[in-house]
């Protein structure tokens, strides 16, 4: 039962190492652990999210799932692919962020298909407990609790402490996500987008040259769920836009185990043949506009701070700033100070870097190839995130 002491303190914990500056691995091992000290599970589930989109990007589990990934690749489509109250997308934006499966079903947990089909037949699991990472609007990954047949099913009260550490969560997954610096240029034989078919049957039929090496690089290690989970997840997702169920093709940007950024793109085909369900996945390394957007919602800014942080990155100086924003020079000094001290930095200069994470810098005129994009080189000896 999350109550009185225990609770406290575990919120209290869950404060402090959000705030720790941690890498994302390391947070969500202490913070999965703290929660369990207050509401017991036997398996946890973790997955990233991007903040505008709310597609899965990456997923850890911890006890009794631990390194079992055989079906995260459905996984990634039911929950995608379907919509029940307690899906992460329904809680991303739900007015509470945190719900219980027992709870919600009074009891008949089969009546969530995620449950019914999926958790109970392959895992055994009598109840599930979920919390989206939610920071004001944006939701930067979510957290699904598990207990088995003969454990109590998650009451009232530790729903709602789970809500409670929402904000805690999302400010030590954003922190975690800038913690890791580029730690080598892109290999020189991915020059340009790589695509995957997914057919009906949901498995990869065709792939084009550097789409099993750009699948390599999203293995999260130990602990990490199958790569090809969020593949799933666009797939299913897609599949629902086909369907006019969405207005927009699914797409997040994800950040590779080397610390670059790229963005996937899902797209239903247009029936040819006879074939239906086909689904087409392009995987691209991000361009500078996806990545100030996510690293400066990452850094918590407040709206008028990331309007100043859009002009600083232009080569925009003070004057014109305010100017642009109907603010006086001080003013636009206050709110550098402030995201400079949010962001870590002591200049504009380094803020650009910072920004950036040295992901296009160290190759900033290189020689272009025929998609507009930089040629990879070799970081230079003893060049950190060249």
């Amino acid at each position: 039962m999350a109550r009185g002491l225990t609770a406290a303190r575990v919120r209290q914990d869950m404060d402090i190492v959000a705030r720790a500056g941690l890498d994302l691995d390391t947070f969500l091992e202490e913070a999965v652990a703290s929660v369990s000290r207050a509401v017991p599970w036997v398996s946890a589930c973790i997955a990233t999210q991007d903040p505008v989109t709310h597609m899965l990007t990456s997923a850890r589990k911890y006890g009794d799932l631990r390194d079992r990934n055989s079906h995260d690749h459905e996984f990634g489509l039911i929950e995608y692919g379907t919509v029940e109250p307690t899906a992460f997308t329904e809680l991303a934006r739900a007015e509470v962020p945190a719900a219980g499966v027992h709870l919600m079903t009074n009891g008949d947990v089969e009546r969530s298909g995620r449950m019914g089909t999926f958790m109970k037949p392959h895992f055994g699991f009598a109840d599930e407990a979920r919390l989206a990472f939610r920071d004001g609007h944006e939701t930067w990954g979510a957290m699904a609790l598990f207990r088995g047949a003969g454990d109590a099913p998650f009451d009232a009260a530790e729903i709602d402490f789970l809500a409670s550490l929402a904000a805690p969560f999302a400010h030590g997954v954003r922190t975690g996500m800038l913690a890791r610096l580029v730690e080598a240029a892109p290999p020189a034989s991915i020059t340009g987008p790589a695509v995957l078919i997914v057919g009906s049957d949901d498995q990869i039929v065709q792939m084009s040259l550097g789409a099993e090496q750009r699948l390599t690089e999203l293995d999260w290690g130990v602990g990490g769920g199958d790569p090809l989970g969020p593949v799933g997840a666009l797939v299913g997702a897609a599949r629902r836009f086909g369907r006019g169920e969405t207005a927009v093709p699914p797409r997040c940007r994800m950040r590779t185990t080397g610390g670059m950024w790229l963005v996937l793109h899902a797209g239903p085909l247009t029936a040819r043949g006879g074939r239906q369900g086909d689904v087409v996945i392009t995987i691209e390394e991000a361009r500078p506009p996806e990545i100030v957007a996510i690293v400066v919602a990452a850094y918590g800014l407040s709206p008028r701070e990331r309007d100043v942080v859009q002009l600083v990155l232009q080569g925009i100086d003070t004057k014109e700033i305010a100017a642009t924003l109907h603010l006086s020079t001080y003013t636009v000094q206050d709110h550098l100070k402030s995201v400079f001290d949010k962001a870590n930095v002591r200049s504009r200069r380094e803020l650009i870097s910072r920004v950036y994470f040295d992901q296009y810098v160290p190759r900033m005129g290189a020689e272009l190839t025929p998609t507009g994009w930089f040629v990879a080189r070799e970081p230079e000896p003893g060049r950190v995130g060249a």
